[in-house]
């Protein structure tokens, strides 16, 4: 067997595969190109190696392209939106103060762990609605 058919098929099996490992739609369209250039190689034998490389190019753009364009609208919006947002699923939730908020900065025990809150000074004790949250950070405001 010919080295190219050899690369091109390994190339088009190590893509497809490592989509499987780290999964977001890219590899697989790269790999199903690197794929077509190892069928167009079986059909055009004497293809020179800068015929495979452009080909190899425009069918990885060609092919996400239309991915882009037909199928990643396609994808189903979630029923739990903020699953792996902890902090945005604290927004709109009220809290006691775990410690006052001075110049500025101060913490929130929701649960198990501690959080920064930022806002304006409070004392210990005091009740605050979660209104954003960035990272380990919310921003709050004090509740009436």
């Amino acid at each position: 067997m010919r080295p190219e058919l050899m690369i091109w098929g390994g190339l088009a099996l190590l893509l497809i595969a490592a989509e499987t490992l780290a999964p977001g739609v890219f590899m697989l369209w790269l790999g199903l190109a690197a794929a077509v250039v190892f069928v167009l190689l079986l059909v055009f034998p004497d293809l020179p190696l800068i015929g495979q490389a452009i080909a190899f190019v425009s069918l990885g753009f060609a092919a996400i392209a239309i991915y882009m364009r037909f199928f990643r609208d396609k994808e189903q919006p979630s029923d739990q939106p903020l699953l792996n947002r902890r902090g945005e699923q604290l927004v709109g939730q009220v809290y006691a103060l775990d410690q006052a908020i001075v110049d500025g900065r101060g913490r929130v025990k929701i649960g198990d762990a501690f959080w920064t809150a930022e806002g304006e000074d409070l004392p210990q004790g005091a009740r605050v609605r979660v209104v954003s949250a960035n990272n380990m950070s919310l921003q709050v405001r004090g509740v009436d």
